[in-house]
Formats: structure tokens, C-alpha cells, sequence
């Protein structure tokens, strides 16, 4: 994985999307020890990540957890 300092991702940040379309992710290196923090990924990856395993009934049934859900931590445990 290649990584590039924050000035050379603004500078290059069209070529970079372009190396990211093919598959490539790139990690940003930010202060003068180019310490890495944040990593950037293709779409795709970030979508194939986004899932959640079902266990046994993986493959065989799925499952959407709506928007607008919510549960307050008394009423997860009042369940």
C-alpha cells in the first residue's frame, strides 16, 4: 500500500481516485514523520465490508436493519 503525505495526496488526488478505481488503497501520512492516519479504500471494498455474517443461516436468508431504528441500552436490556 502506497503512502502519500497530505500535500502529495491534494497534488495528486485525480490520479490517486484513478489507482483507487483499479483496486489500489492509500494510506495518508500526515506531520513531518508521515505517521499514518486514516487509509483510503475503493467504494467497493468499503461495500463488501459493510455486511453482517448470519452464522448458520449465512446464504440461505438476509436481513435489513432500517434507517430511522433505534434502541435505547434500557430497552436492550429490558428484552
Amino acid at each position: 500500500m502506497k503512502t502519500l503525505a497530505v500535500g502529495e495526496l491534494k497534488s495528486q488526488f485525480s490520479a490517486v481516485l484513478t489507482e483507487m478505481q483499479e483496486g489500489h488503497a492509500v494510506a495518508v501520512g500526515f506531520g513531518k514523520s508521515k505517521r499514518r492516519v486514516a487509509v483510503l479504500i475503493p467504494y467497493r471494498q468499503y461495500r463488501k465490508t459493510a455486511g453482517r455474517r448470519l452464522g448458520l443461516l449465512e446464504g440461505r436468508a438476509n436481513f435489513r436493519i432500517p434507517g430511522d431504528f433505534s434502541l435505547s441500552d434500557e430497552d436492550m436490556l429490558l428484552s
